[in-house]
């Protein structure tokens, strides 16, 4: 009987034990929701993540607005593509009065033909239609803009999906302000941008609790970037899935023995 009795008290000891654990472990504290975490109170300063210009691609969507001192000359080339802002137009309708860059990397503009832009940035083509120009308008302005600046946002995100953007820089913060934010069973710590360079998927992994973050080169996002966000590994064992039922079954069968075999 006494064997039983010291049995029944360890596997007891051992369930609560256990309890304990997992109830400790599982829960997701403040430390795991901050953002740029620093023991320093102080003002730091970080220099500006550098954000190399653009290069495009084959497939890219430009903007194209032609303009001159004569109104008259600039005409040629206006249509339904150039007398309209992209300021406001939704992402369909900018796609709809875009120039397409072909597969091998040509611009096919009236007058002007075929222009090679691939690997180019867009200030490098403004001073390109300019120049091509020059003999044909006076004074000529060209304005272009890059139409499918667009980022996936995946994962433990209050709203994920595929967002378009319209300014010159986009944070990483920016991006997930755009998707709700990161849940609170998200991991911060590990975040996965994929991004893709001269051909090559590449895939760097971000911790956005660390203030570092702020000068590196992956702090702006790039067109067709991707984020996803990781669960953490107490999402499993968090407080609103963790199996209590059977804990505290498993509790109240060892009380009911331990209550009948004691003397």
């Amino acid at each position: 009987m006494k064997q039983n009795m010291l049995y029944m008290k360890k596997s007891f000891n051992v369930i609560m034990a256990v309890t304990i654990f997992f109830v400790l472990t599982g829960c997701v504290t403040q430390r795991d929701l901050e953002y740029m975490q620093a023991r320093d109170k102080n003002i730091q300063v970080y220099t500006e993540a550098e954000m190399p210009d653009y290069k495009l691609k084959p497939n890219d969507e430009l903007y194209i607005q032609f303009s001159s001192l004569d109104p008259a000359e600039a005409s040629i080339f206006a249509d339904a593509r150039g007398q309209q802002s992209t300021a406001t137009l939704d992402p369909y309708g900018a796609y709809l009065i875009s120039y397409s860059i072909d597969k091998d990397g040509f611009l096919l503009l009236p007058v002007l033909g075929r222009i090679q832009v691939k690997d180019r940035t867009l200030s490098q083509v403004s001073s390109i239609l300019t120049d091509s120009l020059s003999h044909i308008l006076s004074q000529p302005m060209v304005k272009v803009k890059l139409v499918n600046r667009y980022i996936s946002v995946l994962g433990y995100v209050a709203r994920p999906g595929h967002y378009a953007y319209s300014q010159d820089k986009l944070s990483i913060y920016d991006a997930l302000g755009l998707a709700g934010d990161i849940t609170i069973y998200g991991n911060r710590e590990e975040i996965s941008l994929t991004r893709t360079e001269n051909g090559k998927n590449i895939r760097k992994y971000i911790d956005l609790t660390s203030p570092d973050i702020l000068g590196s080169e992956y702090y702006y996002l790039r067109p067709n970037d991707m984020i996803y966000v990781k669960p953490l590994r107490k999402r499993f064992w968090g407080m609103q899935e963790f199996p209590f039922a059977i804990v505290l079954s498993a509790l109240s069968v060892t009380l009911l023995f331990y209550t009948v075999i004691k003397p």
